[in-house]
């Protein structure tokens, strides 16, 4: 989908960016015309790049990370986000922080923030403490600003929790505008969401929660699959059937990943943990028993080992629509004969939608740019206008 930038820079400035909100924390708590106008901002900015432009709108400050599990993508897409709007990319390592001395999240939250112009968190390991860690970060600096402690407020941006992992199913979303030709097109295409085998365990339930209540408020069909026991949150369920009713879409839940495939337009095939064990799982690693870790992996595992069927391969990507949907993956992917001997993905398949998840992939700076732009300034048409008047210079 090519796109000129003039055009969607117009596009931008129609949308009233009121109550955007200094905080980019769960998909559900934007209106729609927000997630509307993060997406077309975002494409704009990877225009931009892809011309060789710049959008730096800092001339200093920092952008502060804190990430409480591993990555790859997410922390580069942070960092290459930051450096590109001008802010240098402080990580905070908690290790080596005050925090272990018993330092609050209030304190925290100001002590790294008096230059801070955003700040970005990864907090998706424990159920239930993630998003409220979040909030109690965002709360932090709400005072910290009120009180003049702190000289602006630094927009918060959700880099993955327990509940949500938006800058993935904004990306996501960006690469199926793209693909389908814009937001309309969208519109009763089905999208099954699956779970698939893994010889790993503990994945958050995050992604897959993610489109769920994503997607349905654009008008398309999601289906969410998953073996017996490998439940999402009741929330989630809740809310997405809650939007789809209201979008006139559907949203349907089966425990055949065949019955989920069947004319589907896309497939997200994806490990996720069990509900019940991510619970376990983070009363024990609060605790840190290391023993009962290593028991429910195992037990964990076994159960997993039930549902090695469950694969995305070539015949069950024959029963998608005229057997060629769009194959979706957040990354890595355990691929069958590549990562390991048995996974989500047979090594044809991803072979085949390879160039796709890494063009899927690619947004997700730009998406992270995008957020970071509208939560950090009251006026972010003022903001944006400037970007084009820079560029219109250039040119």
């Amino acid at each position: 989908m090519r796109e000129n930038m003039t055009k969607l820079f117009e596009k931008i400035m129609d949308f009233k960016f009121d109550n955007y909100g200094r905080n980019f924390l769960l998909t559900k708590d934007k209106s729609f015309d927000h997630i509307q106008v993060t997406i077309l901002l975002a494409n704009w900015l990877k225009l931009i790049h892809q011309n060789h432009k710049s959008f730096r709108v800092f001339d200093n400050g920092l952008a502060i990370s804190i990430f409480r599990d591993n990555s790859t993508r997410t922390r580069f897409s942070y960092s290459s986000a930051a450096h590109a709007l001008g802010l240098g990319v402080q990580d905070l390592d908690e290790v080596k922080s005050q925090i272990a001395h018993g330092e609050t999240v209030r304190e925290t939250a100001n002590m790294i923030s008096f230059l801070a112009e955003m700040i970005g968190i990864r907090d998706d390991m424990y159920l239930g403490e993630g998003h409220t860690y979040m909030q109690e970060v965002s709360d932090a600096l709400d005072l910290g600003y009120e009180e003049g402690v702190l000289h602006q407020r630094p927009g918060l941006i959700n880099l993955q929790c327990d509940i949500d992992h938006p800058t993935q199913s904004m990306a996501d979303l960006c690469k199926l505008r793209d693909y389908f030709g814009g937001f309309d097109n969208l519109k009763g295409k089905k999208v099954a969401m699956t779970w698939a085998y893994s010889p790993s365990y503990g994945k958050p339930l995050s992604v897959p929660q993610g489109i769920i209540t994503l997607l349905p408020r654009l008008g398309m069909d999601v289906t969410l699959a998953h073996p017996q026991g490998y439940n999402l949150l009741d929330s989630e369920i809740e809310y997405a059937q809650k939007v789809a009713s209201e979008s006139n879409s559907k949203f349907t839940i089966t425990n055949s990943m065949e019955e989920a495939f069947r004319g589907a337009d896309i497939v997200y095939p994806k490990s996720w943990a069990p509900m019940q064990v991510m619970q376990e799982r983070t009363e024990l690693l609060m605790a840190k028993d290391k023993v009962g870790l290593d028991e429910l992996e195992k037990s964990c595992l076994a159960n997993n080992k039930k549902y090695v069927n469950w694969e995305c391969d070539r015949d069950k990507m024959n029963l998608t629509k005229d057997k060629k949907a769009l194959y979706m993956h957040c990354l890595p992917a355990d691929i069958t004969d590549v990562s390991c001997s048995q996974g989500e993905v047979s090594k044809e398949v991803f072979e085949e939608y390879r160039r796709e998840t890494y063009h899927q992939a690619s947004f997700k700076p730009f998406i992270i740019a995008a957020m970071g732009i509208l939560t950090r300034f009251d006026s972010p048409g003022q903001i944006i206008s400037k970007i084009q008047n820079n560029l219109n210079y250039r040119f």
